[in-house]
């Protein structure tokens, strides 16, 4: 791949690498309930669920899912329900977001973050369609050209995990306002309605 072609790829993805969806509430919600290392483990995971989807992508499942509306009802319902399930999964832990001698008390291994992060990308359609739409426009014509999805594939979710990681060292700044039992009770209503809403927003999305 032309590394002018490459540049100009950065610059296009730039905008849906960082825009808000479920795996940056997911990051945001690591970030204010475990601290900087959890969500740099579960950035990681949904950096290997996007190179995944782009190989997925370029193997021709982007397209399925763009052609075939049960494909893609299986798999946003799927996807609504586990963000649903995390979201009421914070609203009754009454432990989520307290800050512990000015530190935040990781209670989730960094594997469960990476597994959770990875299927949260897996099952969002809507990433799915987004790389269907972007890589074929700077993919080579006949045929699958591995080296150019692989290219394509960590260049996006590098990019998303750079996000990520921003989000991860800007949250550290949160720890003295979580000191305020009160205000942690909002929090956690705050973000687990927005994950209960976020998937219910995706149950009914629409190609």
């Amino acid at each position: 791949m032309p590394f002018e072609l490459w540049l100009m790829f950065v610059a296009v993805s730039l905008l849906p690498a960082i825009s808000p969806g479920p795996a940056v509430m997911l990051a945001i919600s690591n970030t204010l309930r475990f601290g900087r290392n959890a969500t740099l483990a579960s950035a990681t995971g949904n950096m290997m669920g996007l190179i995944v989807i782009g190989y997925a992508v370029a193997f021709g499942f982007g397209a399925l899912m763009a052609a075939s509306a049960v494909a893609f009802t299986v798999l946003k319902i799927i996807g609504a329900v586990y963000l649903v399930f995390l979201g009421i999964k914070i609203l009754r832990d009454g432990s989520s977001f307290q800050v512990q001698d000015g530190a935040l008390t990781p209670r989730k291994s960094p594997m469960k973050l990476f597994l959770e992060a990875f299927f949260v990308s897996v099952t969002n359609p809507k990433a799915i369609l987004v790389i269907t739409a972007l890589f074929p426009q700077f993919m080579s014509k006949g045929g699958i050209n591995l080296a150019e999805i692989t290219i394509l594939s960590v260049t996006y979710a590098a990019l998303c995990f750079a996000n990520h990681a921003a989000i991860a060292f800007a949250g550290g700044h949160m720890r003295q306002f979580l000191t305020s039992a009160r205000r942690v009770r909002w929090v956690r209503r705050i973000t687990g309605g927005l994950f209960v809403g976020c998937g219910a927003a995706l149950a009914t999305a629409s190609r």
